[in-house]
């Protein structure tokens, strides 16, 4: 266990590190814009490994899309992209990035404008349309990497093959682009650090496990934005290698980020509902629910050791599997982590994260005999989210979860 002061005067903790390489990567961004440098808006799942090791700098819409929302500004954005003919039943974050092409400027969180576009579409199709319109309204180039969806449990030989000549063409293609040379001996320097991060990630997440958790399920929510945007910085391993640091000195003292008694433990399905943190996080905190369990914050934790294993790590994102890997996902979490119930964001931004969730919820709750809730709401327009049947949800599942217990406890089940 660590040893580590957290009460020294000079200590700087772990979540104030991460808020600030969150900050320095948008800073980094202008600096090579004020440079003449190109800048380009990269998918969050794009391999990032292509764009760091050429020390190209890029900034994610995701991410500002949803800093935008939880900061208060998704109504606006997304009704600014309606006006402009875009339909308010496409992804939000999409309509939010449209608009901020559109306005050039947002008070909530600001960002260059693009030279190019790094797609992927591990994520979702409509990302595929979604950048293809900013290229055209900006007349820009757009490099897309091509991950097809896969029915089948594991990825095979000619998908990674697949994958691997268009992660070729697009270094080709964006050494072009910006007048930088790729090197391998930096590729492979930045893989090492890819991996220290991703598995410092991963690792702070699995302290989830323990109980009571050392963390609160939410701060995996925050901190996340960093494994995004700079998960191939030797200050993001470092940083994730503290707050590992932290958990394991939370373990040893008994303490936790987790405010009050932890009664209940959950898995938090679904990407997080940005315009209300706090309407989604204060109920549960009331019912001394706590978030154990969840696969979208540690989604982009990318593991491998090669480079035909970095093709499958791509890959295997959430939204590119198979229902039933993605179902294994999710239970082998709440195993792990030990939930007592699941909560499950019906996203309606997210198509194809929600509209396999019926079946996943089905196989959840007979897999891990736990009780299970849905909401609705939306990762960035606030329209779409009712706090009081968020409420009552959450009233109901743990008056279950309690009933589960009290069982339990007599020896029932």
């Amino acid at each position: 266990m660590s040893n580590i002061d957290m009460n020294a005067p000079d200590y700087v903790p772990a979540k104030k590190r991460l808020q600030q390489l969150a900050g320095d990567a948008y800073q980094r961004a202008w600096d090579a814009k004020a440079r003449g440098e190109k800048v380009g808006w990269c998918a969050s799942n794009f391999p990032q490994e292509i764009a760091e090791t050429l020390g190209v700098c890029v900034v994610y819409p995701e991410n500002q899309a949803a800093a935008i929302a939880a900061k208060g500004g998704g109504l606006r954005m997304c009704e600014h992209a309606e006006s402009m003919g875009y339909s308010n039943d496409i992804c939000a974050y999409a309509r939010i990035s449209l608009s901020f092409m559109d306005v050039k400027h947002c008070d909530e969180m600001d960002m260059p404008q693009p030279d190019f576009l790094l797609c992927c579409n591990n994520i979702c199709n409509c990302m595929i349309k979604w950048y293809e319109n900013i290229a055209y309204e900006l007349n820009i180039p757009m490099i897309l990497i091509d991950i097809p969806y896969k029915n089948d449990y594991d990825t095979d030989d000619a998908t990674v093959r697949y994958v691997q000549a268009q992660f070729d063409d697009a270094i080709r293609q964006l050494e072009k682009i910006t007048g930088k040379t790729f090197s391998e001996e930096r590729f492979k320097q930045v893989c090492e650090v890819s991996q220290r991060t991703s598995r410092a990630w991963l690792k702070a997440a699995e302290y989830c496990k323990y109980r009571p958790s050392p963390m609160n399920g939410f701060d995996l929510f925050n901190h996340m934005a960093v494994a995004v945007c700079a998960r191939g910085k030797l200050e993001a391993a470092e940083a994730f290698e503290l707050l590992c640091e932290e958990m394991e000195q939370n373990i040893k003292e008994n303490k936790s980020t987790y405010r009050g008694e932890e009664k209940y433990r959950v898995l938090f399905e679904g990407i997080a509902c940005w315009p209300y943190l706090r309407a989604t996080s204060t109920p549960l905190k009331d019912q001394g629910i706590n978030v154990t369990a969840t696969v979208y914050a540690t989604a982009f934790g990318v593991i491998y050791q090669n480079s035909e294993e970095m093709m499958r790590a791509y890959s295997y994102v959430p939204n590119c599997v198979s229902v039933e890997r993605a179902a294994d996902m999710r239970i082998d979490v709440s195993r792990q982590n030990q939930v007592d119930g699941a909560i499950i964001h019906v996203n309606r931004s997210c198509k194809l994260w929600s509209g396999i969730m019926p079946e996943i919820e089905r196989k959840i709750r007979r897999e891990l005999h736990i009780p299970t809730v849905t909401f609705d709401g939306d990762q960035a327009d606030p329209r779409v989210f009712s706090e009081a049947q968020y409420v009552t949800r959450v009233e109901a599942l743990t008056e279950i979860m309690a009933a589960n217990k009290a069982a339990t406890n007599k020896g029932g089940i």
